[in-house]
């Protein structure tokens, strides 16, 4: 968070006195108060949750699938052409 943003919002948690003891151990090694540790790591789970959720993995048999598939596309089949006679008439005839 850059000195410009302030802090708007309160998140509320319960832990264990266990967990707490963890994580302020954890915030007292990178020098950090509880609170911005707490952040910060939520911040990065969720950041990485997102990303995990961006990225398509695909097997190496499936690369080669979709790399076959761009290089040397299969003939539209009747469903294809049927969307692309309605994509002309809804957007193409109404520009």
């Amino acid at each position: 968070m850059s000195s410009s943003q302030s802090r708007t919002a309160r998140l509320e948690a319960r832990i264990t006195p266990e967990m707490l003891t963890v994580v302020k151990r954890a915030a007292e090694i990178q020098g950090r108060s509880v609170s911005d540790f707490v952040v910060a790591a939520a911040q990065d789970a969720a950041l990485r949750t997102i990303e995990d959720t961006s990225i398509v993995r695909v097997s190496v048999e499936d690369q080669r699938r979709i790399m076959d598939a761009l290089l040397e596309p299969p003939d539209p089949n009747e469903a294809l052409r049927k969307a692309a006679e309605a994509y002309r008439e809804l957007v193409v005839a109404s520009r």
